[in-house]
């Protein structure tokens, strides 16, 4: 039971939403389209709040959301064969049901929402490639958990996914959840110094030659925060930050 369970959770494609308070959301589209070289679908949805990401080549897994209330979030798309079924197993690990919609809009036990979708994808875009001969690509979806929920946290995405659990040989307060070859991103689960409140979610680059890469953002108008000896934190014009890291750009395997 528990691993027919895991079968119906455990995800055969993810898309990270990029979610936009209202004022923010035509800048910020505007940024990421720009960073990430994709063009821009027309946008759909009942107020036209959805839009895609689209890489020259490969399958999309960034998608863009305008709110109509809040703040500027990261939420995940599992790709499933049954939402339904899939929602009910996850409720089972711990994830909380806000609504059904055809697609199920769920939030993990620290609060980061995720939908359980049923559109196919499979084929892993390349990385932008640039003159000088870098390349990179958004490739990890990184969950900031403070210490007093981490554990539950880790366990859940854990149990959700069905990846393998990797430590981190640069950060103990890092845990990879490893993808199937085949998937767009993976997940770092984050151990923050805060001891409580809300988790939340970033994106992490890979990329071939950080320093220039982290040019190439600064001229779209990103700032840095933090330079650290694997890792640069920047945040895009409107303040949501992201990370530029010096793992591979290129999919798994």
């Amino acid at each position: 039971m528990v691993s027919r369970r895991l079968a119906l959770v455990s995800p055969t494609w993810i898309t990270a939403f990029l979610d936009f308070a209202p004022d923010h959301h035509q800048p910020g589209v505007g940024f990421w389209q720009a960073a990430t070289g994709s063009a821009l679908s027309a946008p759909r949805g009942d107020a036209e709040e959805f839009a895609t990401l689209v890489p020259p080549d490969g399958d999309s897994y960034l998608k863009v959301q305008r709110r109509r209330v809040g703040d500027d979030r990261v939420h995940l798309d599992l790709h499933v064969p049954d939402p339904r079924a899939a929602a009910d197993a996850a409720a089972v690990a711990g994830a909380i049901e806000i609504v059904d919609r055809g697609f199920v809009v769920m939030s993990s036990p620290g609060g980061i929402v995720l939908c359980f979708v049923d559109h196919p994808a499979s084929r892993v875009p390349a990385p932008t490639a640039h003159p000088d001969g870098s390349s990179a690509r958004v490739v990890q979806v990184a969950i900031d958990v403070p210490r007093a929920s981490y554990d539950a946290e880790l366990s859940f995405w854990k149990v959700l996914t069905g990846w393998a659990e990797q430590a981190s040989s640069v950060c103990a307060d890092f845990r990879f959840l490893v993808p199937p070859v085949g998937l767009p991103v993976r997940l770092l689960l984050q151990r923050l110094g805060e001891d409580d409140g809300p988790a939340r979610a970033h994106l992490d680059w890979g990329t071939t030659d950080r320093a220039a890469e982290t040019e190439r953002h600064l001229a779209l108008g990103a700032r840095v925060l933090a330079v650290h000896p694997h890792w640069t934190v920047l945040v895009d014009p409107l303040g949501r930050s992201y990370c530029l890291t010096e793992q591979s750009p290129l999919p798994a395997g």
